[in-house]
């Protein structure tokens, strides 16, 4: 809900981003991809959607240029699942489900943890991971912070 609100995010009570995520998974497109093991246990998630939809990501993050970009802004992967290829299997999965829901590119905002005194909030996933996939830098907003895309078109 961060992407959508900003810093209103911090000033609702939990439960009422939690219950709007959960209306906005059960009403419509699916917000974003859930990782998960054999057992059907959730080992992280992504938000993919139109950038359209990102109110506050588009007024904080100008964009780079008029294309209908998706955006994957948001990566979370539980603890003792990281370094594990979670990150990396949401990246692939968005990408995949970006490209059969006509999307002409991936964006993400990831931190680039190799400058020095970059933030250690990795949430939007780490520059390493989206390079990884196939991402290149088409922008900044910030130092650490690359604005990547994955082109599909």
């Amino acid at each position: 809900m961060y992407w959508i609100l900003g810093a209103d995010y911090h000033r609702r009570p939990r439960e009422r981003n939690r219950q709007a995520l959960h209306d906005a998974a059960t009403a419509g497109p699916p917000p974003g991809l859930l990782a998960l093991d054999e057992n059907g246990t959730a080992l992280g998630w992504c938000r993919l959607t139109p950038r359209a939809e990102l109110p506050w990501l588009n007024r904080r993050v100008p964009p780079v240029d008029d294309r209908p970009v998706w955006s994957l802004p948001c990566i979370y992967v539980r603890r003792n699942s990281r370094r594990q290829g979670v990150m990396t299997a949401l990246i692939e999965g968005a990408v995949d489900r970006a490209r059969s829901s006509g999307a002409p590119a991936v964006e993400a905002y990831p931190v680039d943890a190799s400058v020095p005194g970059s933030s250690r909030n990795l949430f939007t996933g780490t520059a390493s991971a989206f390079e990884k996939a196939g991402f290149v830098v088409v922008a900044r907003h910030g130092t650490s912070r690359p604005v990547m895309r994955f082109d599909l078109s």
